[in-house]
């Protein structure tokens, strides 16, 4: 079961790379790599996505903890049939379980990737956020584009392969 790989690989890319952050750079300190465009800077947030929420972490916890029990569960009972969503599903819970260590260890998850676009600033992320939006989108295409939607949207496709 290659996904499984998938998990541990996030979760170790995601820890190691939180943990270069936080010893190695000081608590909001920036460093350009793309000057006006890409930055590493060191943050911290103690509240959802874009900070909303903050300081509930066990709120936090407690619903990852659900959604991580949800996707080994489903993973486990799809891996055959539904190939793609489980690949999906790994991307998102490796980052689930990269965001939920930092909160059960300190209470707040490090974040650093930093992008700007003229004079808009994107939320500052990290490995295991990426891991989630790219698992999302995935899903989103696999529904969009899945045989089962297609033909349930569009009869005549259904009646053309027949």
């Amino acid at each position: 079961m290659y996904y499984i790989l998938l998990v541990l690989a996030i979760i170790g890319i995601d820890q190691y790379s939180k943990h270069l952050v936080v010893t190695k750079m000081s608590l909001y300190e920036s460093i350009p790599v793309i000057q006006d465009f890409f930055y590493l800077t060191s943050h911290r947030n103690r509240g959802a996505a874009f900070g909303i929420l903050p300081n509930q972490q066990w709120l936090f916890i407690t619903v990852t903890i659900g959604v991580v029990l949800f996707l080994i569960y489903y993973m486990r009972a799809n891996y055959r049939q539904e190939p793609g969503a489980v690949w999906a599903f790994s991307l998102i819970l490796g980052g689930a379980i990269g965001n939920l260590i930092d909160r059960i260890r300190t209470g707040e998850v490090v974040d650093f990737f930093h992008f700007i676009f003229g004079d808009f600033s994107f939320a500052i992320f990290n490995v295991a956020d990426a891991a989630i939006s790219v698992g999302v989108a995935f899903l989103i295409l696999l529904t969009l584009f899945s045989k089962e939607r297609n033909e349930s949207v569009n009869p005549a496709i259904q009646s053309e392969e027949s």
